[in-house]
């Protein structure tokens, strides 16, 4: 016979268990299981003695245990959509950055489409799977819509956008922002601004086109009839294309920075200097704008900011304390770089 065969299968090491904690650390079990679980009934000498003991054996909390002792997982849902969009990738990516810092996990149930059907499917699953609270990245009317019909048997926060009466709400003030860089450029001169607006089915898209609409009037200047792309870089580029044969078009406000890369580009193809025929500002920030050509003037959102606001308002929520507020604002900031100046008019 194959010597290969003759050799014994080695035992796989038994993991700790609470009971060699505690002998280690010379307490009981239910000693260790308060430690484990946040008990404040614990002087400090002995926590920190647990604790060394839970590093020496290098201990796991079974997080199952856990649950059916404390009744919570420290698990977190996420609802949010399929989508590569620079807002709502930030936005979860904020939201899972906070969520450990708080020492909890997340779960994404991210949807094709965010409809009630889907939603409140999405909200069954994650319950399932033990979650103490669910954040919503709703940034459509329809999710908005279905988010305030959606069954109210766990505690749920919508962040970025969504149905403000419903649910708790953490979002960026994005009529501020819209504001803020309408007025930019009023400021400089120009006698009124374009807009080159974003999906009409998107809540930040008309909150934007608000804040723009709002304040050409309170200045008294003229409203052009707004264009609307589909949030990407082709959609600014074929409607830049179209204002750059207008040469009454000398600020425009783009409601992202995708869309302002476009119409960057038709402008300088069209032989319309930017800044000094053309003012752009973009919306958002994303981590290129300081790299196009010019340097994009825009609109900054704090996503973690607004992930962070977002857990701990959940987190509020689960523990059955009253939240300050139905929810909160982050407000935006103005960055200006090289792409507004003055108007060529004066």
């Amino acid at each position: 016979m194959d010597a290969d065969f003759e050799k014994p299968i080695p035992r796989r090491r038994r993991g700790a268990v609470m009971s060699d904690v505690g002998r280690l650390a010379g307490v009981s079990h239910q000693t260790v299981s308060r430690v484990i679980n946040g008990s404040s009934h614990v002087r400090p000498e002995t926590r920190e003695r647990v604790l060394a003991a839970m590093r020496e054996l290098d201990y796991r909390p079974n997080p199952v245990a856990r649950a059916l002792v404390t009744g919570r997982s420290n698990t977190l849902g996420v609802v949010t959509f399929d989508t590569t969009l620079y807002g709502p990738a930030s936005t979860l990516c904020g939201i899972e950055r906070a969520a450990h810092e708080t020492g909890y996990f997340i779960i994404v149930a991210s949807l094709k489409a965010l409809d009630r059907s889907s939603l409140v499917d999405a909200i069954d699953r994650l319950q399932l799977h033990g979650v103490d609270g669910i954040l919503v990245i709703a940034p459509y009317q329809e999710a908005a819509d279905a988010l305030a019909d959606a069954p109210q048997r766990i505690p749920i926060v919508a962040v970025e956008a969504g149905p403000p009466d419903a649910v708790p709400l953490v979002s960026v003030d994005q009529v501020a922002g819209a504001m803020s860089a309408t007025r930019h450029l009023l400021d400089l001169g120009h006698e009124t601004v374009w807009h080159v607006a974003g999906p009409r089915d998107f809540l930040e898209a008309r909150q934007r086109l608000d804040g723009w609409r709002s304040t050409l009037e309170s200045a008294g200047a003229e409203v052009p009839v707004p264009l609307e792309g589909d949030w990407s870089a082709r959609a600014g580029y074929d409607l830049g294309r179209r204002l750059s044969r207008d040469r009454a078009v000398t600020a425009v406000f783009v409601a992202n920075d995708q869309m302002a890369l476009g119409a960057l580009r038709a402008m300088h193809e069209a032989g319309r200097a930017i800044p000094d025929e053309v003012s752009i500002v973009g919306f958002d920030d994303i981590p290129e704008a300081p790299y196009f050509t010019p340097p994009l003037t825009t609109i900054r959102q704090d996503f973690d900011d607004m992930g962070s606001r977002g857990v701990r308002l959940l987190l509020r929520t689960i523990e059955g304390r009253e939240p300050a507020a139905p929810g909160s604002k982050v407000q935006p900031d103005l960055i200006v770089r090289a792409s507004t100046t003055v108007s060529p008019r004066g």
